[in-house]
């Protein structure tokens, strides 16, 4: 049985072949997101390991607080006084405590007036300083020039360099969110971060200790954190505990160690969920390849039935014949598993290659875990023993005798009871549905997602029952039109409704998922428009060119300044620690802010000042807030405590329903100023194009800052909402390209298990065109299928979910029609595609031999 397994994946390595090609997909999904995020990990590993001395003294952090705020310091007004840091080094086992100035929102400019670095990537800034790390060596390390050494002078690191060409004496222009939002400086040295250099994308710049601190702390004498090096000796938890004896409240010792696993828990927690968002796909891609898997097995399997017949009359037990099968399986497995770990390893390097043309050198090499490998071929062989054993099951069961029969067919399972079971599944999903949706269940997204994944695979399991009756009606026209290559056709789509069905499933899934995601995409952008049309009054926003990072307040006196502008509403974001958890607040200035963007009071007052502060209603009802009562906002070494003074509509274009407070109450927590939006409203009677010009000319040094109108701000919002979906739609896509392989495998092994079928006809007369022309409308009929079960599903899907979402900002309803008609006439051409080798291998078989075939 062993020789003739081997012998019969020797016959079928082609079919075989195309079927692991939907493994080879999914693997390397999986292991490209893996390897991509093992890598990146490891480089900021190297960052942070590079970064930080045996024992960090900083400003206290609240308990609870987000591992990316602990990492971008949360810009802490609270600092280490010279004093502290000169008490620290007379802490018995310390050799030396270097006091450290930095700040992660400041921005070299090329020679273009560009920003350097990766969107999103912090530009650091720091005093220059001799602090070495824990591996020994200092953190930064002159590779060219000298120190700066005075007011005007900087170092800049060598992968900025390298990136904008500039030299030793060259001048260079400088963001800050200082009072003088754009410095400049003289270049007069280079240095090197660390043992590789790596910034993973970001820019760094260094001043001489008391520049920094003018600019970044006020020109107090004080340091944003404290580098401890131990003496010989020490352990580094033993003289965190000696350094913590002298702190005052404020401040906080942790080892290096404790600081790397914190920015490394920050980091993971950010590659987590690009890794997640790769890992759906591949999960999708592996889910269509079932389906593929499934067709390939049941066709083999049947086309080789007399074969196994004939095993079992000459005495092999039926788990023989079921072993036999899953061996081939596992082969297969074996096979797209390895294809797919290699496949995987060159998506991880393209994706590393494309980074680095944007500017993020990762500066280490691939990194390969052995997780990875397992995993690679563990998902590689067992979703294809999964997707062959219902085959293998049915091979086992045919019975000896029918080796005497030339017809010797599978057993069928029972309609009745695929009735039963597809149906049930399908009501039970459809309850969870209408539950969800009806606010019967507490979670209603998760009983609608539930609901729909019942729905899809009910539909999967009915769809050969409710095929034929939908092939028919899609076939109807075929014999009217093409005369007896349409019945042909007709006849052949209908003839095995569970691989017609099995076939067409595929496609459904791929088109069912792009069709949900038009409607939800569709949705999102009639939603953001009408809610900006409703609730946005301002006539301009300005904002940084990176989104979620802040500038200058200097740019919101510079527009108050600008003539023909009447308001600017300032609005800064802050991220603080109520109740243990992690929040954002909003600070605004309120009769500015109600005038660009009005907000509804349900009750109390939108009095904001003071310790004053208001909350939206979903947060108060779901933490239990009433007016009078007092909140905590716990921040980087500092907090402050308001009252709450009203509850507001949460259903707003602008607000998230958290929080709002005064601009003082950032200011009470130590916090220094930084603006995170402006909203601008014109004066009466002044010209939006010429003030839009005014706003451009007094924000033109600042290429960090953008002015947009109005209707440039909708498309903003409406381009980024497109980029996400072009995005889903290229990966959702290599599902849809493993669903038309499954066509293409399915046509082609039907051709060869019709060999004498076609032979006969071809002998009665009909032509090699007319031959092809059947293949191709059965194509398209089995692709038209899956497309309308994909889209009739993906409409119910994409409807439910924006009726679930509705409360969160998701309240209009927009079905694209012309997209999803796009959708069922590209599904017409996939299917002519997909039987281009078919038909014409059905066109070249000789008429004599084919005849012949048993």
């Amino acid at each position: 049985m062993l020789r003739a397994t081997l012998k019969s994946l020797a016959a079928r390595k082609l079919r075989l072949g195309m079927s692991a090609f939907a493994i080879v997909i999914g693997v390397a999904f999986v292991v490209g997101s893996f390897v991509f995020t093992d890598t990146l990990n490891r480089t900021f590993s190297d960052i942070f390991s590079d970064l930080n001395a045996d024992v960090v003294v900083g400003p206290a952090t609240p308990e609870g607080q987000d591992s990316f705020v602990s990492m971008a310091g949360s810009g802490a007004g609270v600092a280490v006084p010279a004093a502290v840091v000169d008490e620290i080094a007379q802490v018995p086992g310390v050799e030396r405590a270097i006091g450290e100035v930095e700040n992660s929102s400041v921005y070299i400019l090329d020679k273009d007036d560009k920003v350097v670095g990766v969107a999103g990537a912090p530009g650091i800034a720091v005093n220059y300083l001799e602090g070495m790390a824990e591996d020994g060596d200092d953190v930064l390390q002159l590779v060219d020039g000298r120190p700066p050494e005075r007011p005007g002078e900087v170092v800049v690191d060598d992968q900025t360099i390298d990136k904008t060409g500039y030299e030793i004496g060259d001048e260079v222009s400088i963001i800050t969110l200082g009072d003088e939002p754009r410095i400049t400086a003289d270049i007069v040295g280079i240095v090197r971060f660390g043992d590789d250099g790596s910034l993973a994308g970001a820019s760094l710049v260094a001043f001489e200790t008391s520049t920094a601190q003018e600019l970044f702390l006020d020109g107090e004498n004080a340091f944003s954190q404290v580098q401890i090096t131990a003496e010989a000796g020490i352990e580094p938890e033993e003289l965190r505990a000696s350094v913590a004896a002298v702190l005052p409240d404020t401040l906080e010792a942790r080892t290096g160690a404790e600081v790397d696993d914190e920015f490394a828990s920050a980091v993971e927690e950010g590659i987590g969920f690009f890794n997640t968002f790769l890992l759906v796909f591949a999960a999708i891609a592996l889910f269509v390849g079932v389906f593929l898997i499934l067709n390939t097995f049941s066709i083999l399997v049947a086309q080789r039935s007399r074969e196994m017949a004939l095993f079992r009359a000459l005495g092999a037990e039926r788990r023989q014949v079921t072993r036999s099968v899953m061996i081939e399986s596992v082969v297969v497995g074996l096979v797209g598993g390895t294809l797919g770990l290699v496949l995987g390893l060159g998506i991880a390097w393209l994706l590393q290659v494309v980074f680095a043309a944007f500017g993020m050198d990762f500066g280490t090499g691939l990194v390969l875990q052995p997780r990875t490998v397992v995993v690679a071929y563990v998902v590689g062989v067992l979703v294809t023993m999964v997707a062959a054993f219902v085959p293998a099951r049915r091979a086992a069961k045919i019975p000896p005798i029918a080796a005497m029969r030339e017809d010797a067919t599978l057993p069928e399972s029972s309609r009745r009871t695929r009735w039963l079971i597809g149906g049930a599944v399908t009501v039970v999903g459809a309850a969870a549905m209408v539950a969800g949706l009806a606010d019967i269940a507490t979670n209603a997204l998760l009983f609608v997602g539930a609901g729909v994944l019942a729905v899809f695979v009910g539909v999967a399991l009915l769809a050969p029952i409710i095929s034929v009756p939908i092939i028919s009606v899609i076939t109807s026209w075929y014999p009217r039109v093409f005369g007896t290559t349409g019945r042909l056709a007709k006849q052949n789509a209908m003839r095995n409704p569970r691989r017609t069905a099995a076939t067409a499933s595929a496609l459904m899934i791929g088109l069912a998922l792009v069709s949900a995601i038009a409607v939800v995409g569709a949705s999102t952008k009639k939603s953001t428009d009408e809610a900006l049309d409703d609730g946005l009054n301002a006539d301009f926003v300005i904002a940084n060119a990176t989104p979620g990072q802040p500038f200058s307040p200097e740019v919101g006196e510079r527009a108050q300044q600008t003539e023909g502008v009447d308001t600017v509403a300032v609005v800064r974001y802050v991220f603080a620690v109520v109740d243990g958890s992690q929040d954002m607040i909003t600070a605004l200035e309120p009769d500015a802010f109600n005038q660009a963007s009005p907000i509804e009071m349900v009750e109390g007052a939108l009095d904001v000042s003071g310790d004053g502060a208001i909350v939206g209603e979903g947060r108060a009802d779901r933490d239990g807030i009433d007016i009078g009562d007092t909140v905590r906002f716990d921040v980087t070494g500092g907090h402050a405590e308001v009252t709450v003074a009203g509850i507001y509509d949460d259903d707003h274009p602008l607000l998230g329903g958290g929080f709002l407070v005064g601009l003082d109450t950032p200011r009470a927590a130590g916090l220094p100023d930084a603006d995170s939006t402006l909203y601008v409203l014109a004066a009466d009677g002044a010209d939006i194009t010429q003030v839009q010009a005014a706003l451009d000319q007094a924000t033109a040094e600042l290429p960090t800052v953008t002015v947009q109108n109005r209707e440039e701000y909708k498309q903003a919002s409406r381009d980024g909402i497109d980029q996400m979906l072009n995005i889903v739609y290229a990966l959702l896509g290599l599902a849809v390209l493993i669903a038309i392989l499954g066509i293409v495998n399915t046509l082609a092994l039907s051709v060869l298990e019709r060999t004498r079928e076609v032979g006969l006809l071809r002998a009665v007369g009909l032509s090699r065109r007319q031959l092809r022309r059947t293949v191709r409308l059965e194509s398209i009929a089995i692709a038209v299928l899956g497309a309308v079960l994909g889209i009739g599903l993906g409409l119910l899907f994409g409807i439910s979910l924006q009726q679930a979402l509705s409360d969160d900002g998701l309240a209009v309803l927009d079905v694209p029609l012309g997209q999803l008609i796009a959708f069922v006439v590209m599904s017409a051409v996939v299917g002519v595609l997909a039987a281009v080798w078919p038909a014409r291998r059905a066109a070249k078989l000789d008429v004599l031999r084919a005849i012949t075939t048993e």
